[in-house]
């Protein structure tokens, strides 16, 4: 999900050169009319019989006017320990397999986020209506309940079809700001609890967080931008764990009954990995002996010149990620190398086609019944259908960083930036360099000292071929 929102009606260049985008990457357009037609019918009939939860005070939290709310989230103390109430959009009750809503998801894959909106997997009447847990509605969703000894580790899980009632939305700032002040309480100061526990544990068994700052624009007036670099909160942290804890949850399941769906992501290669190690000892980024990638980037400052060009360069150890569905044995790969435990995705399902497939084989698994015929026959096309849409999606989202870039400098070529040095091609003179301001980061030619800041002058801005180009000065 690209995280460069375009507020109000993008200027007119800009507008010109996103649509330019949707045709080259063949975006798909409106619903087909069947589509549209099945999901207003089953916005007013969702299957499945489900127990009663509308009594918990489920919140969400999500960015400011999202609307497709896939996940909620209820926190209570169980003795010295936790039980996390998370509820997620239940949309397996709104699809039925083999139908229209079903094949066009396929052809999908995944909701595909612009700066000037979004394309959605399904239909808005459902994503961002009869499927989303929107508050003071009630909702079918899919309730894992998990619970956690005092230092946060998982003791047990189960999932089951409920109906669920949010009773608030929140965003980050809000959750931050409340924690921040001392004004947090119930579910909100059980987050930052549970959520610093479980970021202590990612640490332990060596996992990966990257704290890399996002770009963000801003307006400046009715089409006048610009970007900045903004620090992600401690609370989409917190939130995230949520999250990441319910996947892992979830894989143990499918892994304990030899059927399932993971998502993967082999451990660095040596040589890669030798790399990064030379890289770290070539910046004076901390290193001790014994200790792992997770131990190193944590607490790095992605503000500090020499720790943003590690980080970037590290980002090599991350690649590689992927499905496996398995029917039987388990598979040779059955780990998320970043999140150092098997994992899996099935929280987002208004917007990834593969959580919706993981959630019924874990609904399945949890109430001791078969898994549905119909998941077992499409589960094996379901990596691939992934890898399609995750390739076009990675795409557009570099396709349109790189046009809003090249748009907000179109009129400041031959003027000199200060940056730094994060990227340095070692088959080509050149290399990546992060401005301080605007928040850019770009391709600039010449002998690049790794970490080091630079004074470099904009060569070319054009947002026609979307390409930035900047030389040392």
């Amino acid at each position: 999900m690209t995280s460069i929102r375009v507020p109000g009606e993008p200027h007119p260049k800009l507008s010109d050169g996103l649509e330019r985008i949707r045709r080259e990457q063949k975006l798909p357009d409106a619903f087909p009319r069947a589509v549209l037609d099945e999901a207003e019918w089953m916005a007013t009939s969702p299957e499945h019989t489900r127990r009663d939860l509308t009594e918990l005070p489920f919140i969400t939290i999500d960015p400011p006017g999202s609307m497709d709310l896939d996940q909620a989230m209820y926190i209570e103390r169980l003795g010295e320990g936790y039980r996390v109430w998370y509820a997620i959009a239940d949309v397996g009750a709104f699809v039925r397999p083999g139908g229209a809503i079903d094949a066009e998801a396929r052809l999908r894959g995944e909701t595909i986020y612009m700066p000037d909106g979004r394309i959605p997997l399904h239909p808005p009447v459902l994503s961002e209506g009869a499927a989303s847990l929107l508050p003071g509605a009630d909702r079918p969703a899919a309730v894992w309940q998990i619970d956690l000894d005092a230092e946060g580790k998982t003791v047990g899980a189960d999932v089951q079809r409920a109906l669920v009632r949010s009773r608030e939305r929140l965003d980050y700032d809000y959750v931050q700001a409340a924690v921040d002040t001392g004004t947090a309480d119930g579910v909100l100061s059980l987050l930052a609890e549970v959520g610093e526990l479980r970021l202590r544990l990612e640490r332990e068994r060596g996992g990966v967080t990257l704290p890399t700052p996002e770009q963000e624009i801003v307006a400046l007036g009715s089409d006048d931008y610009r970007l900045e670099y903004r620090i992600p909160l401690p609370a989409e942290a917190w939130n995230a764990q949520i999250s990441l804890l319910t996947g892992m949850a979830a894989a143990a399941m499918m892994l304990d009954a030899e059927l399932g769906l993971l998502r993967v992501l082999p451990p660095p290669h040596p040589d890669d990995l030798a790399k990064v190690r030379r890289v770290a000892a070539a910046l004076d980024v901390p290193w001790p002996e014994g200790a792992g990638y997770g131990d190193v980037v944590h607490g790095l400052d992605p503000s500090k010149p020499q720790q943003a060009a590690f980080l970037q360069e590290s980002k090599v150890l991350l690649r590689g990620s992927g499905y496996v569905a398995f029917n039987g044995a388990p598979p040779s790969l059955a780990e998320h190398s970043a999140v150092a435990a098997p994992y899996a995705h099935v929280t987002a399902p208004l917007r990834r086609l593969a959580d919706r497939y993981a959630t019924e084989i874990c609904l399945a698994i949890a109430a001791g019944e078969p898994v549905p015929d119909d998941i077992q026959e499409a589960l094996p096309d379901i990596p691939e259908i992934m890898s399609t849409t995750g390739r076009r999606a990675g795409a557009v989202e570099r396709a349109c960083v790189d046009l809003v870039e090249a748009f907000l400098l179109r009129e400041r070529v031959g003027q000199s930036f200060d940056a730094f040095v994060i990227d340095v091609d070692e088959r080509r003179s050149g290399g990546l360099v992060q401005l301080l301001d605007p928040a850019v980061i770009a391709r600039c030619t010449g002998a690049l000292p790794l970490g080091e800041p630079v004074t470099v002058r904009l060569a070319q801005a054009d947002p026609a071929t979307r390409e930035v180009r900047f030389t040392l000065a």
